[in-house]
């Protein structure tokens, strides 16, 4: 066989690889509802992040911190929670735009499920923000249980801990 056609054999197939590893990654994990989620477990409290899928809004993937540690990821559209020891916890996403009112604060007692919705707003010019535009400027919000647990239900999830 000439060396071509076996160079472009050996093409093909390394590309076909790499396109079904990429696709692989590419992957959305399932929607809540389709995974069992544990009780929360004797003494703690459980609290859910969740962040909407908003097409004309940032795709940008901030941290989430209670009490300044980092939590987890915000993903567009996706939820994941913590189990938690029962304590005030203070609730905040990574952000370049700087607002009033931008973060939560909950106090968790055990047995206890809260909701807390990332909110994302682009457009919002604050004075470090350079580029005309805005910049991401991210909130958290409390949210109420029925409002919360209908949108987490058909998020993808995350994990949960």
């Amino acid at each position: 066989m000439p060396n071509s056609v076996v160079n472009t054999a050996h093409r093909l197939r390394g590309a076909a690889v790499a396109f079904l590893l990429i696709a692989a990654n590419c992957a959305q994990p399932p929607p809540t509802s389709a995974v069992a989620i544990p009780p929360i477990p004797r003494g703690a409290a459980r609290l859910w992040f969740y962040r909407d899928y908003e097409l004309y809004e940032t795709l940008a993937r901030p941290y989430i911190r209670l009490n300044e540690q980092v939590a987890g990821i915000s993903e567009p559209g996706g939820a994941f929670y913590h189990d938690l020891a029962p304590a005030h916890y203070s609730i905040t996403v990574d952000s370049a735009g700087r607002d009033v009112n931008q973060f939560a604060e909950v106090d968790l007692a055990g047995g206890q499920e809260a909701y807390a919705k990332t909110l994302s707003l682009r457009s919002w010019l604050a004075d470090d923000c350079l580029v005309w535009g805005g910049c991401d400027t991210f909130y958290v919000r409390l949210m109420p249980a029925d409002t919360a647990r209908a949108a987490i239900a058909a998020s993808p999830f995350y994990g949960g801990s």
